[in-house]
């Protein structure tokens, strides 16, 4: 009985400390905002996105923050977000996927 209570805490302390660093891991739409002026340029004051480039607005965190890392990586070939992707770090990121998220469509 005892082993069974002292084997539960580490996996319930486990369990709680996965689920505070996926909080941890949302970006700050506030600072997403702050960083978007470069994306504006072609995607829209909002998001709302400007032909022939596709709307940032209500997109889901996960989809733009990947799209960016693909940019970065070269995965996604486009020269122009390439180098616009650069320079954002995973922090600016996941911001700008949280700002862009709360954009409505």
């Amino acid at each position: 009985m005892k082993r069974a209570f002292w084997t539960a805490i580490p996996v319930a302390m486990i369990a709680s400390v996965g689920l505070m660093g996926s909080a941890l891991a949302a970006g700050d739409a506030a600072a997403g905002k702050a960083k978007s002026a470069t994306c504006a340029g072609c995607h829209g004051a909002d998001g709302e996105g400007k032909a022939p480039n596709p709307p940032l607005a209500g997109k889901k965190e996960d989809e733009f923050a990947q799209a960016m890392k693909d940019y970065k990586s070269g995965k996604r070939a486009n020269p122009i977000m390439k180098s616009i992707s650069a320079p954002l770090n995973d922090t600016d990121i996941a911001n700008l996927a949280a700002y862009y998220a709360s954009l409505k469509k």
